[in-house]
């Protein structure tokens, strides 16, 4: 077992999943020293959470995958309501035209669907470029923390001393289970949802499937084609208490039980799964230097597509803080306003998720996570008596100032002072400037915008600025 005296790793990160891989990403483009372990050989193989919201798009191009992310994936396709094989009717999983108003400024103004398991490999890519490290088939099963760090155990092999960890070993977390931090939550809908990956042949790839119940007791099933693959995701739901069969043969069958379709079209199982919709939010994110992100954290229904990108953020948050504590002195107490801001932030997502699930909330505008900020975070500091429309707290617009985009400006791993009709101060170099006359957006001031896009400190003029700044130690 390591001890204080050995070589300590700055961050554990227990969890190869898209939050576990985009923390070690943002980490690993700051310099600090973090492994990601794994108990499985290998990335998660199957579709799951295939949605990815325009917020999460715009952290994703922070991070330097948006381009095989683009070349990965495709737009939603429209839904084909199915009725004894006939095509009886279309169904669009949201209003394009809102969700675009919704968008605002934002370049990505519709989400984009990739299956999970191709946004894993393409952040585990990235965190290779960068130079960052995954260790597969290392099972955590139990840990020891005290002022110093935290000791880690493992099934096999010697035990890892790290300053941090952070668990993102999904919504079973054995990590939180062994700081006894409970979850507090709801079954959504007891009804067994079956989902898979498989090759079908006999139906078109320009439309997502839909085929509604029968009326003999049977659920829906929904067969959607997985851009940039060969594959379909089948889900279907069954009675309350039925014994789902994800073999091939038992896939078969709901497939020809409840479509037009031939047991044979299905020709291939690639990953299959079962589930019952469930909502649920740890009671705490942290334990003295172990911290809870993703389902982890907060388990959502599929529904909405919240829970991977509530997670991915959750990601993002913590990146930045850490990374200023461990590499540039920022105050310890930093890392305690992640479970401050992301907390609230995840039982609003599951909120949703849940009403989307039930049919309470459209997919939409309360869907696509642009409007989520930090107003009333201790981090926030607005300092204006008129503020405009974008205040501390929100997250920052892709918008023009001078004739830099902005969001062109804010990408990587620093703080950015925008100046608009104002004249910058002097801050440290660590500090990104950006300025530019007056524009309709920003209006006048100054803006201080964090590593991870969002504004900290918006005044008319610099009064308490370099306070602010020296606080967090920039």
């Amino acid at each position: 077992m390591s001890r204080a005296s050995d070589a300590v790793i700055d961050v554990v990160i227990v969890g190869a999943g898209p939050t576990g891989l985009a923390l070690g990403v943002d980490l690993a483009r700051r310099g600090v020293d973090a492994l990601v372990v794994e108990k499985a050989d290998g990335l998660f193989p199957g579709s799951r959470g295939k949605g990815l919201q325009p917020r999460t798009l715009e952290v994703l191009e922070d991070l330097g995958v948006l381009d095989a992310i683009f070349a990965a994936g495709g737009r939603y396709p429209v839904g084909m309501i199915w009725q004894d094989g006939e095509r009886v009717g279309e169904h669009r999983m949201f209003d394009a035209d809102e969700v675009k108003e919704a968008a605002g400024d934002s370049a990505f103004t519709e989400p984009w669907m990739v299956p999970q398991w191709r946004t894993q490999e393409i952040l585990f890519a990235r965190l290779e470029e960068l130079g960052g490290r995954v260790e597969f088939g290392r099972e955590v099963v139990g840990f020891d923390q005290d002022e110093d760090g935290v000791s880690v155990r493992f099934a096999s092999g010697p035990g890892l001393r790290a300053r941090y960890v952070v668990a993102a070993d999904g919504g079973r977390s054995a990590v939180r289970r062994a700081l006894g931090i409970g979850m507090t939550g709801e079954t959504v809908d007891p009804k067994p949802v079956l989902v898979s990956d498989v090759r079908i042949t006999g139906l078109d790839r320009d439309n997502w499937h839909v085929f509604p119940p029968r009326g003999d007791g049977d659920g829906y099933m929904a067969i959607c084609p997985l851009a940039g693959t060969e594959d379909f995701q089948l889900v279907a739901q069954f009675p309350e208490g039925t014994a789902v069969d994800v073999s091939l043969d038992g896939i078969r069958k709901v497939a020809a039980a409840r479509s037009h379709l031939a047991p044979e079209d299905v020709t291939e199982v690639r990953w299959a799964s079962e589930f019952r919709p469930r909502a649920a939010l740890a009671d705490r994110f942290r334990s003295g230097r172990v911290f809870l992100a993703g389902d982890a954290a907060h388990v959502h229904s599929p529904a909405g597509g919240q829970g991977l990108n509530t997670s991915v953020q959750d990601a993002y948050n913590l990146g930045w803080k850490l990374g200023a504590v461990l590499s540039g002195g920022a105050p310890a107490a930093l890392l305690d306003t992640y479970e401050e801001e992301r907390r609230p932030i995840a039982s609003q997502m599951l909120g949703i998720s849940t009403g989307v699930h039930r049919g309470e909330v459209k997919r939409g505008a309360a869907t696509v996570q642009l409007g989520l900020g930090y107003r009333e975070s201790s981090l926030t500091a607005e300092t204006r008596t008129d503020a405009g429309t974008i205040r501390a707290g929100d997250r920052a617009p892709d918008t023009t100032v001078g004739d830099v985009r902005l969001f062109d400006a804010l990408r990587g791993p620093h703080w950015t002072l925008v100046a608009v009709g104002v004249a910058p101060p002097e801050l440290p170099e660590s500090v990104h400037v950006v300025s530019g006359e007056a524009q309709p957006t920003l209006g006048t001031g100054l803006f201080l915008v964090r590593p991870d896009g969002y504004v900290g400190w918006a005044g008319e003029t610099d009064g308490g600025l370099l306070e602010y700044v020296t606080r967090l130690a920039l």
